[in-house]
């Protein structure tokens, strides 16, 4: 396996090895993000809106047992809201933010790896460039064009290394993104529902509307 590895370094310089490498760990940071989205069933709350949705119209034990059904990170969140009334908000947001940090664990890491990625490969073109010319020094009045078009296209290779690293990570990073911002939005709304529900509200106005008849 070294083989292979001293070509590259040989052709590309230090900083394409640097570059496989980071590589080689986003992959595995990429991967296991998407084990754990699907481990805490990310996008996935059927159970838990049928449940939000018998709460928010007053049907209690309904609701209890279709969150018994859901697999949902989110689901001891909105437990925890059946039991709470709407002075808990701030403690149950708390509650879900803490649980949306653990999925984002690893995203400021990909968007280092897209940010600098193109950055290290322009470095090892530089490096790349400086030797090329270098070369082309050494050879004095006997310039052989092929020196430095040679070295032109090997240093340009680590700025191509480093924008294929980058840009995947970018795209996987802004979906991993959008999906969070779409679970904070169904959490919001859940735990709104289930604070603020229908059912009570509804019952509260027809007590105030008989009270006032009475009072006429």
């Amino acid at each position: 396996m070294l083989d292979p590895l001293r070509q590259i370094a040989a052709l590309g310089g230090p900083v394409v090895l640097v570059l496989i490498a980071v590589s080689v760990v986003t992959l595995a940071t990429v991967l296991y993000k998407i084990w754990q989205f699907a481990a805490a069933g990310v996008g996935r709350h059927t159970a838990l809106q049928e449940a939000v949705a018998a709460w928010d119209r007053g049907e209690r034990t309904q609701a209890r047992a279709a969150l018994g059904r859901s697999k949902s990170y989110l689901a001891p969140v909105i437990d925890m809201a059946f039991s709470s009334g709407p002075a808990d908000a701030q403690r149950l947001a708390a509650e879900a933010e803490t649980r949306f940090a653990k999925l984002e664990t690893g995203f400021r890491m990909l968007d280092s790896v897209a940010q600098l990625a193109p950055l290290l490969g322009l470095f090892g073109t530089v490096l790349g460039m400086i030797e090329a010319f270098q070369s082309l020094q050494d050879a004095g009045a006997q310039v052989d064009p092929s020196i430095l078009a040679g070295g032109i296209w090997v240093a340009l290779l680590t700025t191509a290394v480093g924008l294929v690293v980058a840009m995947p990570t970018a795209l996987v990073l802004s979906w991993f993104e959008g999906r969070m911002d779409a679970e904070r939005v169904t959490a919001e709304r859940a735990l709104a529902a289930v604070l603020h529900p229908r059912g009570t509200r509804t019952g509260e106005q027809a007590g105030a509307d008989e009270a006032a008849l009475q009072g006429a």
